[in-house]
């Protein structure tokens, strides 16, 4: 397809998705009220063959592409416009593939269509280097943005494990004081039976000694005058 024709990336458009998606341009544009936002385009669009809806921003990214690897000459562009060009006039799929072989040759394309193959293979060369490309863009991207935040779920969730360790470590202590505890009020009881038994038996001795000496010192007062 030339480069210089005009209209190239809308051809290109219309060959993948819907035109019924595409609002159609007018000379007269417009313009949004001030302080109003300008609308955008549908986040997605069906294909050309209303089977699915695709991402808006892939379909402009693919666009832009094959737009700029347009190769010169009639190709496989030319041929598939010529064959959007027999859309609703009744013909079946094969004649619509033969009229439009028919017209693109008209039209000055080659004779052979081995064009069509060989410019379509580079076209989807093109494309499959770009898959190639964005697919390591995403491994990359999950390198560099999930990776950091796998790593940083590992940190949590083993920082989780040690705390439910030290958790788990409080707990028994708790549960080792609460034993040690009723050990202790058991002790305190005996202890203090202890205490006050020795206690008891020193008072009884104090006592036996100082009436003893009290029972000399009378008796010294009472005969030794």
């Amino acid at each position: 397809m030339a480069d210089s024709e005009p209209g190239i990336g809308k051809k290109i458009l219309s060959f993948f998705i819907k035109e019924s998606e595409e609002p159609a341009k007018t000379a007269a544009v417009t313009k949004p009220a001030v302080g109003q936002p300008e609308p955008q385009p549908a986040p997605t669009v069906s294909n050309v063959a209303g089977t699915m809806q695709i991402d808006r921003k892939f379909v402009d990214h693919f666009v832009s592409l094959l737009e700029k690897a347009n190769l010169p000459g009639p190709d496989y562009f030319e041929y598939k416009q010529a064959l959007q060009s027999m859309e609703g006039l009744g013909l079946g799929e094969e004649k619509q593939f033969q009229a439009a072989w028919a017209s693109f040759k008209a039209m000055g394309g080659p004779k052979e269509p081995a064009i069509l193959k060989s410019s379509a293979d580079q076209y989807l060369n093109i494309l499959d280097k770009d898959r190639s490309s964005f697919l390591k863009d995403v491994e990359k991207a999950i390198k560099d943005r999930v990776g950091a935040l796998q790593e940083e779920q590992k940190k949590l969730e083993e920082s989780n494990t040690a705390i439910s360790q030290q958790i788990l470590n409080l707990q028994k202590k708790i549960e080792d004081n609460k034993n040690r505890l009723g050990q202790i009020s058991g002790e305190v009881t005996e202890q203090s039976a202890k205490i006050n038994a020795n206690k008891d038996s020193f008072e009884a001795t104090h006592v036996s000694f100082v009436e003893q000496i009290k029972s000399d010192l009378n008796k010294i007062n009472q005969y030794l005058k």
